[in-house]
């Protein structure tokens, strides 16, 4: 999976250094596919607001908006998120978990 250039990158850390638009976030993974005005309803801001943060979101692909007729859906796209874990998280979680499997092995020897 290719990484992001830095600008995509850059704008993705940004999107989510905002506690209102990880609560967006969160609203999408919790129920995908809401309207503005369903988002509104669990923020307490304008929906002018609300439509700048989701704006930044769809810029940080994040957030994907789908027209259905007069209705304007949003959807979360975990990809970018997914991608970051590749990069920074995953490596850093892999020696930790080999090194738990090994003391499983040697607990598992030690008493079997």
């Amino acid at each position: 999976m290719a990484m992001p250039e830095r600008d995509d990158t850059d704008l993705l850390f940004k999107a989510l250094a905002d506690p209102s638009r990880r609560k967006l976030l969160d609203l999408l993974y919790a129920h995908d596919g809401r309207t503005l005005g369903q988002l509104c309803e669990h923020l307490a801001m304008t929906r002018q607001g609300v439509t700048q943060h989701l704006g930044l979101l769809e810029a940080a692909h994040l957030v994907v908006a789908v027209r259905r007729g007069r209705e304007k859906l949003h959807f979360l796209n975990p990809v970018p998120l997914q991608e970051i874990y590749e990069r920074w998280i995953a490596k850093f979680e892999a020696p930790r978990l080999k090194a738990l499997e090994n003391l499983k092995q040697n607990l598992e020897k030690d008493h079997g």
